[in-house]
């Protein structure tokens, strides 16, 4: 019972330390649906592949910081990993809608 004090005071002293990032990310949030929100349909496809684009460059940043982490622990490498391997899904999932919807609007033979 001690660990699970010890616990939710270090969430609690995280929380307050870092109050201006916990706002901005809720805030961000809150900015991003109202943006997607009011995108036309048809900008939805050229949205889709610039947002590709960057996922691919976080999966680069994923790899960067975990090549030079300086003390890299199996936690640490897991979490890195499962972080690449789900960019990566994402990008490789979001070419195929990309694709997929591209291919509603060729004409027909």
């Amino acid at each position: 019972m001690h660990e699970v004090h010890e616990i939710a005071k270090n969430v609690l002293a995280f929380i307050n330390d870092n109050k201006g990032m916990l706002y901005f990310v809720i805030l961000s949030v809150f900015v991003g649906i109202e943006v997607i929100g009011g995108v036309p349909t048809v900008l939805h496809t050229p949205l889709m592949s610039g947002a590709n684009a960057i996922h691919g460059v976080v999966i680069v940043g994923a790899i960067h910081v975990m090549v030079h982490m300086e003390n890299p622990t199996m936690l640490a490498l897991i979490l890195g990993s499962l972080a690449v391997l789900l960019g990566t899904l994402n990008v490789v999932g979001g070419f195929v809608v990309t694709d997929r919807m591209l291919e509603m609007f060729k004409k027909k033979k």
